[in-house]
């Protein structure tokens, strides 16, 4: 068909015959190229066509909600930098110099964090203010380890309305564990009612006859307390409750309550205080010649800013729990993860004081946190990262005490539920009996 159509083309030639012969080889050489051609065409639309679906497959894999980009993970937080809680502005600190030196060695799957942290003063309506502008001004992926339950309760609704995740909460309340009505809120450490019936239980083992007084802060972290107790002691709290004790965070001393409470000539006392009222409340037992057993909440365990201000002397048989390893204490000099951590503070916080425990929490904390980032992959939407925090097992951040693993699932938001008592002696806390495990169910 092509021959004859070159035939056509040539009698219709003005050119002589000669011409004619050449010019049927050309056409017939022009239709072989075309051939040829075609099979390159359609070769190169292969490759092409094989080259946008890998580049499409591997755009579909890339998703970011706003705070997230190819190069950049924004997360938001507030400390207590000022006020009556101040101590735990430590742990705020810590996880900045964590995150710096996740950046330095490459950041998350190749993206760096960026951390944008306020002073809340450890006041709810500056926690709203400071959150309403991470959100709607620094535009932050999640809010990540804000602290305080009182600030935490204020900014919960409004944060769980946007979706945005209110991410391994720096407080116990129990209310942290609702799935079901808070989907965008995850706790982090043991929950406050769990601590408190794990001391409660104690007694009735080993001081079942006890007059207890209870010293707590009037907001949701003390009542939290005061529930986990009662519902521990069960029907015996009637008779071993003598008092209940209540102080408000912005007193500037709580020195009248402790001398109250020792006329009522209690033989256990126990402390659900923040740091600085901690440290208060064991300073003026022994002023007051006072030797009740005292139990101290794990939120204001730390060495430097409780322990030492208070007295070591005032702070013998302390009792207390924890879930984390004491950095104070020689049994973990040889430990690989608490290797780490000194190996962090010196080149990351060098000049800090290694005493003060909220160093080992915000190490925890931020370590979980990149952990859950570098689950999400190049998937960084807010309901992936909610979904990836809900979904840890059996991680073990290199400051947790051995056993104490993170579990959660998408009914299970209490990341952590195991403590282990331990008593003051010295200068340093002192752990015994075995690692429990609190049985608050989730809401």
């Amino acid at each position: 068909m092509a021959q004859g159509k070159s035939r056509s083309w040539a009698s219709n030639s003005p050119v002589g015959s000669g011409r004619t012969e050449t010019s049927i080889q050309t056409v017939v050489l022009t239709k072989e190229t075309q051939l040829l051609f075609g099979r390159i065409l359609r070769t190169t639309a292969l490759v092409t066509a094989v080259a946008t679906l890998t580049s499409g497959a591997a755009l579909a894999q890339k998703k970011y909600d706003t705070g997230a980009s190819d190069t950049e993970i924004k997360i938001g937080n507030i400390m207590p930098y000022s006020g009556p809680a101040s101590a735990y502005g430590i742990i705020g600190k810590t996880e900045e110099a964590y995150f710096k030196m996740i950046n330095d060695k490459g950041g998350i799957n190749g993206r760096k964090i960026n951390f944008v942290t306020y002073d809340d003063a450890y006041s709810p309506p500056k926690a709203v203010e400071q959150v309403r502008k991470l959100v709607e001004s620094d535009e932050v992926l999640a809010v990540y380890n804000p602290l305080g339950t009182p600030s935490n309760t204020a900014i919960q609704k409004y944060l769980n309305a946007k979706k945005i995740p209110q991410l391994f909460v720096a407080t116990g309340a129990t209310k942290w564990n609702d799935a079901k009505n808070f989907p965008w809120t995850i706790g982090w450490q043991p929950s406050y009612q769990s601590e408190a019936q794990i001391y409660a239980k104690w007694l009735m083992k080993e001081k079942p006859n006890a007059k207890v007084a209870i010293l707590y802060q009037n907001d949701d972290f003390g009542k939290d307390y005061l529930k986990g107790t009662k519902d521990g002691l069960g029907a015996k709290g009637a008779s071993m409750i003598i008092m209940e004790e209540s102080y408000e965070i912005s007193e500037p001393s709580i020195d009248g309550h402790i001398v109250k409470i020792k006329a009522a000539n209690p033989d256990v006392l126990l402390i659900y205080a923040t740091p600085k009222f901690a440290a208060q409340t064991i300073k003026k037992t022994a002023e007051l010649s006072w030797k009740p057993l005292q139990i101290l909440t794990n939120v204001s365990i730390s060495v430097g800013s409780v322990m030492k201000p208070a007295g070591f002397e005032a702070s013998q048989d302390v009792l207390s729990a924890a879930y984390a390893k004491d950095s104070t204490d020689p049994q973990w000099n040889n430990d690989p993860g608490m290797k780490k951590w000194n190996e962090f503070v010196d080149k990351y916080m060098p000049g800090a004081d290694k005493t003060d425990t909220g160093m080992v929490y915000g190490y925890g904390a931020a370590s979980t946190l990149v952990k859950t980032l570098e689950m999400c992959g190049d998937d960084l939407t807010r309901a992936n990262l909610m979904k990836q925090a809900a979904s840890l097992k059996d991680f073990a951040p290199d400051t947790l005490l051995p056993g104490v693993k993170i579990n959660t699932s998408a009914t299970d938001f209490a990341p952590i539920s195991q403590l282990q008592m331990q008593r003051f002696k010295g200068e340093k806390w002192e752990l015994f009996g075995e690692i429990i495990s609190g049985d608050v169910a989730s809401e």
